[in-house]
C-alpha cells in the first residue's frame, strides 16, 4: 500500500488507530495493546486478510493513531472515535425490530401509550418486546388500571374540538384529558405510574391498591372495593405473565451469540428481579477477522455506552457467553456508567446456565431467519421463478406473472383482482380491479372466465392500436413548406411551417396503454374449473402465447387446463413458494375492494336515485324535514325551502317518489344504514 507507515514509525505502546478514505472520512476505527503489530498486520500480506478487511485496507488512503496511557484508555476512546465518526466498516449491531414494543411518548404534552416498531424515538419510553398478542393483552389490561391516553393525533384532535372523548372515554379506559376530565398534569403522572410500573415497581402499586381496598371495605364502600378488586387481579395478571427464572433479588442482563463465518446473531434478555422483563436482538457483520470476545466487548460497548439497558439503568451482573477481550478494563467502564460495581461473568452451571442456553437458541433462529430474508431479496426469487419454469415445462422465463382471484359473499357484490409480478417482486402500479355483474356473477368459473375476456380483449385492442401507429409513417416534408417555414420570423410562421412540413410531434406523450404488455403466465386461485374457464377465454380472442394454471387451496396443487391430475410441486419448493405469496396477494387485494364495495352498497337512502341530488343537498333535505317519510310527503314548493334545492330539484323529487323510484311503501320504515360501522345515516 502507497500509505503504509513505516515499521519503525510505529510505536509499540497501546493506543488507538484510525484508517481514513481518500475524502478523509474514517472509514475504520481499532485500539491495540501495540500498534506497531496490530497495524502490521494489515499490511505484511494483504492478499491473506479476509475479504472485507481487505477491502477495507485498499479502500483507505491514510492511517494515523493516537498513543494511550492503558489499555482502559484506549477502550474509552476507541468507542468515543467509534459513536462520533460511525466508520463504515466498524462492527455494528444492528437492532432486528422483529417484535413490537410498548411505547409510552413521555416527551409529548399529553403522553401516548402505543405499540411501537422500529426505530426509536427521543423522549420516548420504550418497554418489551414483546410478541405481539401478549402487548395487545398487556395494554388493554393496564389501561384500566391507569388510564391513559392511547389515541393517535387525528382522534385527540377531533375529540378537543368536538368536546366530546373517544369510545375508550365513556369505558373508563382512558383519562380523557382531552375534555378536561383530568388536567394534563395529572393525566402526566398516570403516564408516569405507568412508566413505574412497567419498569418494575409492580409491587408497590399492588400493595398500595390493596390498602386501598380494606379502607374501602371499612368504610362500607363495597362499590369502589370491587373496582380496587378488579384492578389488583388486573396488575397481578400482567406482573405474573413474566415466569420467575432466578433469584428474586436478581438483576442481570444475559447475552448470548450464535455464529457463522461471515455474521453473527445476538440475544439479550433483561432481567430485573428475577423476571424476564424484556428481550432484544441484533445481526452483525463480521467486518474483521473478529473473535468471539471481540464480538462481546463491542457488543457491550454499543449497549450500554449509548442509552443503557431498556430499563434505564445498569444491572448488576452482565452474563455473557465468553469472557469479552479486555474484561478487567470493560468492568471499570461500565461500573463508572453505573456508580457501582459491574461484574461481567460466564455461567457455568445452574439456573443462569439454563437461562444462557435458552438466550442461544433465540440467537440461533435469529440469524436463521435474517439469512432467509436476505436470501429473499434476490437468490430465492431467481430460485422460486426457475424452479416454477422447470416444473411447469415452459419454454420462456417468467418475467412477467399475473395472478386473479375472485370475491364475494353468497354471490353478492361479486368482484376481482389481478396483481402483477415481474422478475418476482410485485408491480403495484399494474394491479388491476374487476367489478362483475350479470350471468357473469353467477359462480367463480363464469367470474373467471369473464375476468379474463376483458382483461385480454383491452390487451388486443392496445396491441392494435400499437400496431397500427407504428405502420403510420409521416407524409414526405414538402420543401417549399419548409423553406416557408424557415424563412418566416415570427414564432407563428415557424410553428405553421412546421405543420405544413408534417414533422411529427415529439414533445407530447402518448397515451399509456394499460393492458399493452402481456404475462408469460397466468395463475388463477382454484382448481381444474376456474383453469379450464381462464384458459377457454384467452383461446377464444385467439391468444396462445400465455400460459394458464391454477393453485388450488386445499392441497396446493397446481392445475394445468385439460389435465386430470395436478402438479404436486415439493412443500420446501421456493417455486410453490412464490405461487402461494402471489395467489394470497391476489386474495388480499381482491377482499379489499370486495369489502369497499360492500360497505359501499350497504349504505343505503331512498333519496338516492334522485337525479341532480347529491350528497350536500340530501343533507339539508334530511335537516330541514327530519325524515324520508316527510320529504316524501311535501310539495315542491315546500321543498324549495331547504337551502340549495331549486325549482327543477324539487320537482325531480316529487317526479321520482311519486313515480315509485327507490322509495316504496317499505322505504318509509326503514333508515339508511351503514352497516360496515353501524351508523344510522337517516331517519
Amino acid at each position: 500500500m502507497s500509505y503504509r507507515p513505516q515499521t519503525g514509525e510505529i510505536p509499540t505502546n497501546p493506543g488507538v488507530y484510525r484508517f481514513r478514505d481518500p475524502h478523509g472520512r474514517v472509514i475504520y476505527v481499532g485500539k491495540a495493546k501495540n500498534l506497531r503489530s496490530r497495524l502490521n498486520s494489515y499490511f505484511a500480506n494483504p492478499a491473506g486478510l479476509l475479504p472485507k478487511t481487505h477491502a477495507m485496507v485498499h479502500a483507505a488512503s491514510s492511517v494515523e493513531w493516537t498513543v494511550v496511557g492503558s489499555e482502559l484508555e484506549s477502550l474509552q476512546l476507541e468507542y468515543t472515535w467509534i459513536k462520533e465518526f460511525k466508520p463504515r466498516f466498524n462492527v455494528v449491531f444492528r437492532d432486528d425490530k422483529t417484535y413490537p414494543y410498548l411505547a409510552v411518548t413521555m416527551g409529548e404534552k399529553l403522553p401516548r401509550v402505543q405499540v411501537m416498531r422500529g426505530d426509536r424515538k427521543k423522549g420516548t419510553r420504550y418497554f418489551g418486546p414483546y410478541t405481539a398478542g401478549a402487548i395487545r393483552e398487556t395494554m388493554d389490561t393496564l389501561l384500566r388500571v391507569f388510564p391513559v391516553r392511547s389515541c393517535s393525533a387525528g382522534v385527540l384532535k377531533r375529540a378537543q374540538a368536538s368536546g366530546r372523548p373517544c369510545l375508550l372515554g365513556y369505558i373508563d379506559k382512558c383519562s380523557a384529558p382531552c375534555v378536561g376530565r383530568v388536567t394534563p398534569e395529572e393525566h402526566r403522572a398516570l403516564a408516569e405510574d405507568f412508566c413505574a410500573f412497567m419498569g418494575g415497581e409492580a409491587k408497590r402499586f399492588i400493595s398500595r391498591l390493596e390498602k386501598e381496598m380494606a379502607a374501602a371495605v371499612a368504610e362500607l364502600d363495597y362499590e369502589r372495593a370491587a373496582r380496587l378488586r378488579d384492578d389488583i387481579a388486573a396488575m397481578r395478571k400482567v406482573f405474573e405473565r413474566n415466569a420467575v427464572v432466578l433469584a428474586e433479588d436478581t438483576d442481570a442482563d444475559v447475552f448470548a451469540l450464535y455464529e457463522d463465518e461471515l455474521e453473527a446473531a445476538v440475544q439479550v434478555f433483561h432481567v430485573r428481579g428475577g423476571r424476564v422483563k424484556g428481550q432484544r436482538g441484533w445481526v452483525v457483520e463480521k467486518v474483521e477477522d473478529a473473535t468471539t470476545p471481540d464480538l462481546v466487548e463491542h457488543l457491550l460497548q454499543q449497549v450500554y455506552g449509548e442509552d443503557g439497558d431498556t430499563q434505564g439503568r445498569l444491572p448488576r451482573e452482565v452474563l455473557v457467553p465468553v469472557e469479552p477481550s479486555n474484561a478487567g478494563d470493560l468492568a471499570v467502564w461500565l461500573g463508572g456508567l453505573r456508580g457501582a460495581k459491574v461484574d461481567i461473568r460466564v455461567p457455568q452451571r445452574g439456573d443462569k446456565a439454563a437461562l444462557m442456553s435458552t438466550v442461544r437458541e433465540n440467537a440461533e433462529h435469529a440469524l436463521r431467519l435474517h439469512k432467509t430474508r436476505r436470501a429473499g431479496d434476490l437468490t430465492v426469487r431467481s430460485q422460486g421463478l426457475q424452479e416454477l419454469q422447470e416444473a411447469l415445462e415452459l419454454p420462456v422465463p417468467l418475467l412477467r406473472i399475473e395472478c386473479y382471484d375472485v370475491s364475494h359473499v353468497q354471490g353478492t357484490n361479486v368482484v376481482a383482482s389481478m396483481v402483477v409480478v415481474e422478475d418476482g417482486l410485485p408491480k403495484k402500479s399494474d394491479y388491476r380491479k374487476f367489478s362483475i355483474t350479470g350471468a357473469a356473477a353467477t359462480d367463480d368459473t363464469a367470474a373467471m372466465h369473464d375476468v379474463l375476456t376483458r382483461r385480454f380483449r383491452h390487451y388486443l385492442v392496445d396491441k392494435t392500436a400499437q400496431v397500427e401507429a407504428s405502420q403510420l409513417a409521416p407524409p414526405e416534408p414538402d420543401p417549399a413548406a419548409q423553406a416557408a417555414g424557415s424563412a418566416a420570423g415570427s414564432a407563428a410562421g415557424s410553428a405553421a411551417g412546421s405543420a405544413d412540413a408534417g414533422i411529427a410531434d415529439t414533445t407530447t406523450p402518448a397515451p399509456r396503454a394499460k393492458f399493452a404488455y402481456p404475462p408469460n403466465l397466468v395463475v388463477v386461485d382454484g382448481g381444474k374449473p376456474q383453469v379450464n374457464a381462464a384458459a377457454r377465454a384467452l383461446a377464444e380472442l385467439g391468444i396462445d402465447d400465455v400460459y394458464v394454471v391454477g393453485l388450488a387451496k386445499r392441497l396446493e396443487e397446481v392445475w394445468l387446463p385439460d389435465s386430470d391430475f395436478p402438479v404436486i410441486l415439493p412443500r420446501s419448493s421456493q417455486g410453490l413458494y412464490m405461487l402461494q405469496r402471489i395467489r394470497d396477494e391476489a386474495h388480499r387485494f381482491a377482499i379489499s375492494f370486495h369489502r369497499q364495495k360492500r360497505g359501499k352498497a350497504m349504505t343505503v337512502s331512498a333519496l338516492d336515485g334522485v337525479p341532480g341530488l347529491g350528497e350536500s343537498k340530501r343533507k339539508a333535505l334530511l335537516a330541514q324535514f327530519g325524515s324520508v317519510r316527510k320529504i316524501k310527503a311535501a310539495t315542491a314548493e315546500e321543498l324549495m325551502s331547504a337551502k340549495g334545492v331549486g325549482p327543477a330539484l324539487a320537482a325531480a323529487i316529487v317526479t321520482h317518489f311519486s313515480a315509485g323510484g327507490a322509495g316504496g311503501a317499505a322505504d318509509d320504515a326503514l333508515p339508511a344504514i351503514n352497516m360496515t360501522t353501524g351508523e344510522v345515516l337517516e331517519t
